[in-house]
Formats: structure tokens, sequence, C-alpha cells
């Protein structure tokens, strides 16, 4: 027999998680977060000229990873696959999860679009989102009868 903590509060955490995971419905297409096997943990951050957002990767290849933008919604994507093929009875603890991901964002109307761009190094995926040039107000001169 194994001793396991009781531990009231990360079940609560858990049970909102999977909430949260259930009822995450897309705009567009078929696809939710509901259907993906696990979520990366994403901060987001904004400076003063961008938007960045950090997640970890850890174990997926960039080339399986797919960031896109679409009417103002930013897609992660993507698929960590097994090492090798193993016997799953050989463990005695698996916590590591593997197959697709699925996260979605929506971004500021401050956000361009064009300019996004995205690094994956060690594992985290470093996505910088640049803000709009603001367009500053103009003065406009009036003119009378002279």
């Amino acid at each position: 027999m194994s001793n396991s903590r009781y531990d009231p509060l990360n079940l609560l955490s858990q049970l909102q998680r999977e909430l949260e995971r259930s009822l995450d419905v897309t705009r567009a297409g078929t696809e939710t977060a509901a259907t993906a096997e696990w979520t990366p943990a994403v901060d987001i951050k904004e400076e003063p000229d961008s938007y960045v957002l950090v997640a970890d990767l850890p174990g997926v290849s960039p080339d399986h990873i797919d960031v896109t933008m679409e009417n103002g919604i930013l897609t992660l994507r993507g698929d960590r696959t097994t090492e090798a093929k193993t016997r799953r009875d050989a463990y005695k603890r698996v916590e590591r999860v593997y197959g697709t991901f699925y996260r979605r964002f929506s971004l500021p109307d401050t956000a361009d679009a064009e300019g996004i761009s995205a690094r994956c190094t060690n594992g985290v995926l470093e996505i910088v989102i640049p803000k709009k040039v603001a367009v500053q107000p103009r003065k406009i001169v009036v003119s009378g009868d002279q």
C-alpha cells in the first residue's frame, strides 16, 4: 500500500483545469482544447512596444509546432511524440504526457498581426507580438475670411 497525501485544493485545481479545458470551444473549425491531450503552460507579458508570450514545450521539436493568427486569435497547436515505443506496464509511474496540444489567445486591437515572430529554444517557445504604431492626433488649422 502506498501512502499518498490528500490535498483537497489540488483536487479542486485539477477539476477547474478540466472544466476550463472542456468548455474552451473555438470560434472557427471543429477543433477545441477539449480534443487536445495536454495544455502547455504559458506566460504573457506586456512590454512598451510588444506583447511577449512564452510557452513551455519541453520535448517538442520546432517542426511540430504550428503558430497561426486569424481574426485577432493567436493559435498554438502541435504534437509531442514519444521517443520510442516501450511497454507501458514496465513503468511504475507515468507523468509526462504525449500527444497533441492546443491553446488559443485573443489579442488586443493594438497587436500588429503582420509583425509576429516566433522562436523555440531549449523547449521554450517565445512569440513576440509587436504593437501597432499609435496614431498621433493631428492639429488642424482653421482658416477664416481675411
